[in-house]
């Protein structure tokens, strides 16, 4: 009977390994805290021109969405209210991904020192039981 990856025997080092990197990889993405300061009056962009700062918020990003709206129900067709709406919402959309923040939480170096042990470790015995 073959085993993991094709060779004789590697079966308990694959579920080992799988199940270490899995808890692992859990425990990590369970000490990453996700805050977001997103809110339409909210800087988003900014850009400098002719010496002067100009901020653009969430609020002024939704006034050519609401006329590109306008324009596909008044003409299905119109290019400029499709451009007008998808260009509006792929803005937005970036913007409130670019306001998210990652963070690590507090915890003592023993905690983070069996994390990356049972991630990189179940990591390394799962790739080796594939070899």
């Amino acid at each position: 009977m073959n085993g993991a990856g094709g060779s004789s025997g590697g079966i308990g080092t694959f579920f080992i390994g799988l199940i270490m990197m899995c808890g692992g990889f859990y425990m990590l993405l369970n000490a990453i805290t996700v805050t977001s300061s997103f809110a339409l009056g909210s800087r988003l962009y900014s850009y400098n021109a002719l010496g002067n700062s100009f901020n653009l918020t969430g609020g002024m990003i939704m006034v050519p969405f609401i006329f590109g709206i306008g324009l596909i129900f008044f003409n299905g067709k119109s290019m400029l209210g499709w451009i007008l709406s998808i260009g509006s919402i792929s803005a937005l959309i970036f913007g409130v991904i670019s306001t998210v923040r990652f963070s690590l939480r507090t915890m003592i170096s023993f905690d983070l020192i069996v994390i990356l042990v049972l991630a990189v470790g179940g990591l390394g015995l799962f790739l080796r039981s594939l070899k």
